[in-house]
Parts: structure tokens; C-alpha cells; sequence
């Protein structure tokens, strides 16, 4: 028997449509997911916006109000895709109502609000799945299982880079992702939260950190009419962009092993550059965003001179078996949120978490807030007693 599995989805900008269009997939690649989704309701301020999405995805209804969505009594489980400054208030009080959370990086703008939302969850008892996507990648979960097999040796270190040129643009509008009180730490919160994430995922607990940071377009022209996405803007009243362009760290891990962390929006030429190098004492590891289901990997025992060769996953790697019958048959990103979805509707199914949680968030926040120290202090942070 399959249940109906009440959702609403709060913010309808991109992610909020990414999230729905993976709610809408997800059975087509689970056909033995328990739970068969009915889009209840979509939430969202912007006038004439949730009504669109109603219109083209088929929920039932839609409201500018998300404290409607804790109130209805048809909506069990709710995606927050909502800008950050709103993730603590609106995750606390659907936690509260007894909604099941999948919400968006880096689930508010600092720590003590990564904190508040998972203890609203665990408090409701609900299930809470966090959008760090990257790590649902079959070829990084590869990579993981590469790494903790000791297939490269013992991890000596890794670079970690998200690139990007989203907010390049000097002509950018100076949305609320450039003001500290609602934007929170920049490049931070939008590219260094999926940094750690993976840094955590592929080696264990990050020791101590120090790190630098920077803004390279310090202003930028507000807009004049409501916004979507990363758009430009001319004319308006220019105002100081608060948070942060870049930031690179160093990173002692417990293990012993060191890395580097680096993270841009304004890296002109970069589109989504985002991936990974890891060396061990016999081998290496090499993940690319852009080429999404290949890895590089050298590994033997030549050490010097050691050949790299190009390793194509297949169906024996994470979740590729549900998307394509064999390797090099290639998946995409949109495809990594369905992967997301699942395991959020499987937590929910069976009672127990599958994939990311909200302690997931909170322990990337820490880090978030470790580094934004740092850089102000100058000083290395130790994180073992946090």
C-alpha cells in the first residue's frame, strides 16, 4: 500500500522549482517508495508567484503567507526554500507544527540558528533533511568509499574550490544576499556551506581552521522591483555590499590530514567550478562538478610518475543504478535533488534519518562561524571542544 504524502513548499525562486520538480520525479526512480507525494500548497511573498507555480506544477493551492502552510492540516512534510535570514523562523514553527523538514544550506545565518531548527525537530520528533547536495553524487560517494577503504593510503591532504561568477557582474542588484542581516556571511553561507559539508563527508571532523576573507565588488545598485535569481540591476540608489566575495581557509583535520578551502561568487571566467583533490601516501582522488560522474583517481605503488586514469561510475556506485542502466551514461544536478528527495521521503517512511541531517547543518554552521572568526581575529580557531 502506498501512502499520501501531504507537501508544501516555502520560497518559489530556482530551488524552490528544483525541489517540486524532484518531488514530481522522485517515484518515476523509487517505484518502491512507500509514499506517493500530493503537492498540497506553495508559499510565496512575491505577488502573482505562488500562483504561477500552483498553476504549472498542480498543487492545490497557494498563499503569500507561510504561516498558513503550518496551519493546514493536509501539509505533513514542507521544503524551505526561502531566503536564509528566513530559515530559522520558518523551520522552528513548521518543526513545531509537526511538519517533516527538507531545507535549504545553510538553514539560517549562523549557528545558534542551525541549532535552534534542529532542536525544533528533534523536539517534534519530525524528520529534517538538509540540501547539501553534492554529496548525494554517485562519483563522491565513490570517492568516500575509495578514500575510507584505504585505497589511496592514508589522506595527507586536500583541496577543496567552489568557483563561481554569479555575483561577477559589478551591475548585480544588491539583493538581500549582499546585507549581513539578511545574507549572513556571503560566499560563506552560499559555496563554503557545501565546502565543509564535503570536507566532512570525505575525511571526518575538521580539528582547527584559520581563514581569510574578502569583498572584491564592495558596491552595487539596489533594485527597483522585485528579483529573482542573481539579477542585474541599473539606476538604483547604490549601497555597500556587507558580506563577503571570498574566502579561503586552512583546515587541520582530526585524522591529521590538512587541506585548503577556497570559495568565490565573483570569479570571472568560473562557472561552478566546484570539486575536490584528495591525496594519500599511494594514491589520489580528483572530483570535478563540471564533469559530474567521472573521477580521476591514481592509485599503486609506482608513487613516482604514477599514471591517473579517467574512472567512469556506473550502477554499483551511490544511487546511479536509479537514474541509468550503465556507466558513463551521464546524470545531472537536478537529478542529485531527486536523489535528496528520496531520502527525505524514506526518512519519513521509515522514522529514521537516510542522508543529510539538520546535525549535518549545524556542525557546517560551526565551521561557517569558526571561519568567519578567524578572518576577523586572525588567528587559528580549535574546533575539538565545539
Amino acid at each position: 500500500m502506498v501512502d499520501a504524502l501531504g507537501v508544501a513548499v516555502v520560497g518559489f525562486g530556482w530551488m524552490g522549482r528544483v525541489h517540486t520538480q524532484a518531488y514530481t520525479r522522485v517515484r518515476h526512480h523509487y517505484p518502491q517508495l512507500p509514499l506517493r507525494v500530493e503537492l498540497v500548497t506553495v508559499a510565496e511573498e512575491v505577488p502573482g508567484r505562488a500562483e504561477e507555480a500552483a498553476e504549472r506544477f498542480g498543487f492545490a493551492s497557494a498563499t503569500r503567507d507561510w504561516r498558513e502552510v503550518a496551519a493546514d492540516p493536509r501539509v505533513q512534510a514542507v521544503s524551505i526554500t526561502a531566503p536564509n535570514f528566513l530559515h530559522r523562523e520558518i523551520g522552528v514553527a513548521l518543526a513545531q507544527a509537526g511538519k517533516h523538514l527538507w531545507i535549504e544550506k545553510p538553514v539560517g545565518l549562523t549557528g545558534e540558528d542551525a541549532r535552534a531548527v534542529a532542536d525544533a525537530v528533534a523536539e517534534a520528533g519530525v524528520q529534517g533533511t538538509v540540501g547539501f547536495n553534492y554529496r548525494n553524487a554517485p562519483a563522491v560517494e565513490a570517492a568516500r568509499e575509495l578514500i575510507a577503504s584505504g585505497g589511496i593510503g592514508t589522506v595527507t591532504h586536500v583541496r577543496i574550490r567552489l568557483f563561481s561568477d554569479y555575483a561577477a557582474h559589478p551591475d548585480g542588484a544588491l539583493t538581500w544576499r549582499y546585507e549581513r542581516e539578511r545574507g549572513g556571511s556571503g560566499v560563506l553561507g552560499d559555496l563554503a556551506s557545501h565546502g565543509v559539508d564535503l570536507a566532512r563527508f570525505l575525511l571526518g571532523d575538521i580539528a582547527s581552521l584559520t581563514a581569510d576573507t574578502a569583498v572584491f565588488v564592495p558596491q552595487r545598485a539596489r533594485p527597483t522591483s522585485a528579483t529573482a535569481g542573481h539579477a542585474l540591476a541599473s539606476g538604483g540608489e547604490p549601497g555597500p555590499v556587507e558580506n563577503e566575495d571570498y574566502v579561503s581557509c586552512l583546515l587541520r583535520f582530526a585524522s591529521g590530514a590538512r587541506g585548503v578551502l577556497e570559495a568565490c561568487r565573483v570569479s570571472v571566467g568560473e562557472q561552478n567550478n566546484y570539486g575536490f583533490e584528495v591525496h594519500g601516501t599511494r594514491g589520489a582522488v580528483f572530483w570535478d562538478f563540471r564533469r559530474l560522474n567521472e573521477l580521476a583517481v591514481s592509485r599503486g605503488t609506482a608513487y613516482q610518475d604514477q599514471p591517473v586514469s579517467t574512472v567512469y561510475v556506473g550502477p554499483g556506485d551511490g544511487e546511479f543504478a536509479a537514474f541509468q542502466p550503465g556507466a558513463a551514461n551521464a546524470m545531472g544536478y537536478d537529478d542529485l535533488k531527486v536523489i535528496e528527495a528520496y531520502r527525505f521521503l524514506r526518512s519519513i517512511a521509515e522514522g529514521r534519518p537516510h542522508g543529510t541531517t539538520l546535525a549535518d547543518a549545524v556542525r557546517s554552521a560551526a565551521l561557517l562561524d569558526a571561519m568567519a572568526a578567524s578572518a576577523e581575529s586572525g588567528t587559528w580557531v580549535d574546533l575539538r571542544a565545539s
